[in-house]
């Protein structure tokens, strides 16, 4: 394993104007640039004239990228470490409405739209199917966690409605 897929990546994508932004004639105002990184925010539109804002990402992905791109670049990476067994955590942060749930659930059909989780299973099951053997034992644990409002939830829980407890040490955190 390399350096570079060694560290925290943040990567960013900036999701599409849904439907009843299009009616409202909202506009983007966000611009990427996928070969740098690089993000620039522009305060309320684009004619305003407060200046705009500038960030840098290891990388982004702007409203016209594909499923598919998005999985290759940032999660495919982490899969094969935790095959060489390192662990290996998605962690999708974003307001309401930001496109998180598509981003990392995407829809069923048609496949290309499926995101980061079904494309990681499948990945890896792929991975077990390619490397096992009959001699060979594979375990597998996933957790699906949903902080909201300073709550947590594990999402694959039979009993979601669950908050986990919030352990913090206060010399440690």
């Amino acid at each position: 394993m390399g350096r570079s897929s060694e560290c925290v990546k943040v990567v960013v994508r900036c999701r599409p104007l849904n439907s009843d932004e299009k009616r409202d004639k909202r506009e983007m105002i966000v611009d990427m640039d996928w070969q740098t990184g690089g993000v620039t925010l522009h305060a309320g539109s684009k004619a305003s004239t407060d200046p705009p804002k500038s960030f840098a990402f290891d990388a982004v992905f702007p409203p016209d990228s594909r499923q598919d791109d998005l999985y290759q670049q940032t999660a495919a990476p982490i899969i094969e470490n935790v095959f060489e067994g390192y662990n290996g955590t998605i962690f999708a942060y974003g307001q309401t409405g930001t496109g998180k749930t598509f981003t990392m659930e995407g829809v069923n059909e048609p496949p290309e739209l499926r995101g980061i989780i079904p494309r990681a299973f499948h990945h890896i099951f792929d991975l077990i199917d390619s490397r096992g053997g009959q001699t060979t034992e594979f375990l597998v644990r996933a957790s699906y966690l949903e902080i909201y409002n300073e709550e947590v939830r594990d999402l694959l829980s039979r009993q979601v409605v669950n908050k986990l407890d919030l352990k913090e040490d206060p010399s440690t955190g």
